[in-house]
């Protein structure tokens, strides 16, 4: 029986890939928002930090060849692409590749673990917007479901998590703290979308399977008006309550990110890192997914439920 799907999309943000790239890059991800000069700079100083660059191209690309690469052992030889929507390759470039490629159907996979307007619908809306750019000779995409507990899933961010949780020293890891984080987004976007619910359910099942009773979610990386309340805790107050209760360690899991990126090596790795070292206590982070064994083999399992429909 032939397969239902032709080839995998893999939809992803996007990141510059070197500093030449990083003002039209953010031009792209601010366009519509009025956004203080002063505050573009000030991203534009982070990615100067973290090496003028953001790895997550060169991250979703390792995964797009992993998954490839398990597809083909597995009998199922799919070509699998990546489109992004803020930076180069933008989807619509690569469905017109698609299209010269003879590709009528493929399985989209939404590369953010946890759903909201501003991931899942906005990806799913400029896709479409790429297709009908494309004046409707762009390929069927047809998105693989939501995958936030998919077992595989919560097995990679565990392994990253215990990873980072063995690093402490012994006699500290029992009385570790462990943090989840997220990219925080509005109150009023979160009323209308599954997003918390589903980075707690996500944190629960990944503490249960670390054999840890007790955890904190924290949300990173607010953007907003500072008059629009958004989800909270911050990180950067979730340091400050774990220091005043006499915590010594904190093991910090981004489960809301599937890539190291500028929110993860800057706002993590410095911002929140520098101010854990001022309170007198010290921020362990756990690595994103990226292209973790697991990960690659959750990717394979959703696209192959995906064509079995």
């Amino acid at each position: 029986m032939p397969l239902a799907a032709d080839a995998v999309l893999l939809v992803a943000f996007g990141g510059p890939t070197c500093m030449e790239d990083v003002r039209p890059f953010l031009a792209n991800v601010l366009r519509g928002r009025p956004v203080p000069p002063e505050r573009v700079e000030e991203v534009v100083h982070h990615y100067e930090v973290i090496g003028g660059r953001s790895p997550l191209t060169d991250i979703t690309l390792r995964q797009a060849e992993a998954l490839r690469a398990l597809l083909r052992r597995e009998g199922r030889p799919l070509p699998v692409y990546v489109g992004m929507r803020n930076w180069h390759p933008y989807l619509q470039d690569t469905l017109a590749a698609m299209q010269r490629d003879g590709i009528r159907r493929a399985i989209g996979v939404i590369l953010a673990a946890q759903q909201s307007e501003a991931s899942w619908d906005r990806y799913q809306r400029n896709v479409a917007d790429a297709r009908d750019a494309l004046a409707g000779a762009a390929p069927q995409i047809d998105f693989a479901p939501n995958w936030h507990t998919h077992p595989l899933f919560i097995e990679a961010v565990a392994e990253r998590a215990a990873t980072a949780r063995a690093s402490l020293p012994p006699s500290h890891r029992a009385a570790s703290r462990l943090v989840f984080t997220a990219h925080s987004i509005p109150v009023a976007m979160a009323a209308d979308a599954p997003y918390e619910a589903q980075l707690r359910a996500g944190a629960s099942l990944v503490a249960e399977r670390l054999g840890v009773a007790d955890f904190t979610l924290s949300y990173q990386s607010r953007s907003g008006s500072p008059r629009e309340p958004w989800l909270a805790p911050d990180i950067a107050d979730t340091l400050r309550a774990e220091a005043a209760r006499g915590t010594r360690d904190i093991v910090v899991v981004p489960i809301g990110f599937v890539c190291d990126h500028v929110e993860v090596l800057y706002d993590l790795d410095i911002e929140a890192r520098q101010l854990a070292v001022a309170l007198g206590t010290a921020l362990t982070r756990a690595a994103a997914v990226n292209d973790h064994p697991a990960f690659i083999r959750m990717l394979a399992s959703v696209i192959g439920a995906s064509c079995s429909q």
